[in-house]
């Protein structure tokens, strides 16, 4: 229980989920973002009974996504916590299914919002090295082992392949915001094609239910003396960091992952 004293602010807990969604470190993901999302409810369910989540990302992951998303529903029916998601700049892709997360979503009319689709791809590499007279050396155990290998040819049927993976994934992402949004949504399945949209069309379109910022919907909720209390995780100490070198492991983890990852946004 939160103890508040009786001439103390209201306080808002909001949980601010900025950037790339990815299981990377320094990502929104579930595993840096859990122990905030958790406090949130907590001092939330002990006040104002209010949580909101200030978004800006173009997108990402489509598991870390759908972790966040699920572990704030599971959080919200623990504890009575009405949960708004603020799209700040850009909520699009994965950023808009962690923001159909919400009971209520807003966000600015120039805001870009949507984008629900899914994105996967990679280079061929195989005439590139062999102009160079590169030859490759390598032994799988596996029919399929090398599917998607950027210096290997493309296989008859990986296409095919690959098109289902993002269909499973794209059909995932639309059940989640029918069942988020379901008769708020309006017009036709146009809204599911992957295009993203301002603000204003995408009330027009049901994807979000008004226009408003952090600051404004705290004090039209909870009075104008109730205050915003911004929650995220806590940064690590790190030498590589310290020192300049952590960087640049990101970035080749990112190059890595870049091909091998379907995306949402």
């Amino acid at each position: 229980m939160t103890f508040r004293l009786p001439w103390s602010r209201p306080c808002v807990p909001v949980i601010r989920l900025a950037g790339l969604i990815s299981p990377r470190e320094g990502a929104v993901n579930l595993e840096r973002f859990a122990p905030a999302i958790d406090r949130g409810f907590d001092l939330a369910k002990g006040g104002t009974k209010l949580l909101i989540l200030a978004i800006e990302s173009p997108g990402g992951s489509p598991v870390q996504s759908d972790l966040i998303g699920r572990h704030i529903r599971r959080k919200a029916g623990e504890t009575g916590v009405r949960v708004l998601a603020v799209i700040g700049d850009v909520g699009a892709s994965g950023g808009y299914w962690i923001a159909c997360a919400g009971d209520e979503i807003f966000a600015n009319p120039m805001s870009i919002v949507g984008s629900i689709g899914v994105v996967g791809g990679g280079f061929g590499l195989h005439d590139l090295i062999r102009r160079f007279g590169i030859e490759r050396r390598i032994v799988t155990a596996g029919a399929n082992k090398l599917r998607n290998d950027p210096f290997s040819p493309e296989r008859p049927g990986d296409a095919a392949f690959n098109q289902a993976l993002l269909d499973d994934i794209h059909d995932a992402f639309k059940a989640w915001v029918r069942e988020r949004r379901g008769a708020a949504l309006k017009g036709d399945d146009t809204v599911f094609d992957g295009s993203y949209m301002l603000g204003s069309a995408a009330k027009a379109r049901g994807l979000i239910d008004g226009f408003g910022d952090v600051r404004g919907l705290i004090t039209g909720r909870c009075g104008p003396r109730a205050k915003p209390v911004f929650l995220g995780p806590k940064r690590k100490f790190s030498l590589l960091r310290l020192f300049g070198r952590s960087s640049l492991i990101e970035l080749a983890n990112a190059m890595e992952a870049e091909a091998l990852t379907p995306k949402l946004g």
